[in-house]
């Protein structure tokens, strides 16, 4: 655990230090939820009908927006293979970074979500399960789109290769949060959407950072 708080508050301070960047993909989430009525239609009626799907959608894509930087700069300069080198420490480090990442990126979309619910004219109990959606999988989309990072971080360009990894492995969370939401705004239950995606986050808890590991000790066996 000592592992995983050093490198949360390294890479969050290095987060704060490197200016707007991090910022890119809260801005693309904000774009896209401001013209997708603008492109389709104004409409309250339909827009209620599509807000989950958009936001998620928008959501997916703004957490890849920035996930191919997660491991390649401390993959250059040496960093990552002195820090994965004993083995107690490498969970820490791999959960460090991805926690880190979330916070400035997950996280935020999640408390910016209550906005682009009001944009989309989301009623009812809709807003607040979109945020508890997000907060559940957001993470996980982290987790996966991590994997994929790990696995084509040796890769000098693998812009097209991390959303053909991580996408597919992403569809399950789409839709069942998406599932959440819609229930959420007809007046339906949604415990058993958010369980499931409670389940999705458990399981990619246990499992994904020891891939993770593997792939990038892979990679640097390469």
């Amino acid at each position: 655990m000592s592992a995983l708080w050093a490198v949360l508050r390294r890479d969050l301070s290095l987060t704060l230090r490197s200016g707007g960047d991090w910022l890119n993909p809260l801005v693309f989430f904000l774009m896209v939820i401001v013209l997708f009525p603008l492109g389709v239609s104004p409409e309250p009626s339909l827009l209620r009908q599509i807000a989950p799907g958009v936001v998620w959608v928008a959501a997916v894509l703004a957490v890849l927006l920035s996930m191919d930087s997660l491991f390649r700069q401390d993959f250059e300069d040496g960093s990552l293979e002195q820090m994965l080198l004993a083995p107690a420490s490498a969970w820490g480090v791999v959960m460090g970074k991805v926690l880190a990442h979330w916070l400035s990126g997950g996280f935020v979309l999640a408390l910016l979500s209550p906005l682009a619910a009001i944009m989309l004219d989301m009623q009812g109990a809709a807003p607040a399960v979109l945020v508890l959606s997000l907060l559940l999988g957001t993470p996980t989309l982290g987790l996966l789109a991590a994997l994929a990072a790990a696995l084509t971080v040796a890769l000098r360009r693998n812009g097209v290769l991390l959303p053909l990894i991580s996408l597919p492995l992403m569809i399950p969370v789409l839709i069942f949060a998406t599932a959440a939401v819609q229930a959420a705004a007809s007046g339906l239950a949604v415990n058993g959407f958010l369980a499931l995606l409670a389940a999705m986050l458990v399981l990619a808890l246990t499992l994904l950072p020891w891939a993770i590991i593997g792939a990038l000790r892979l990679a640097l066996a390469h």
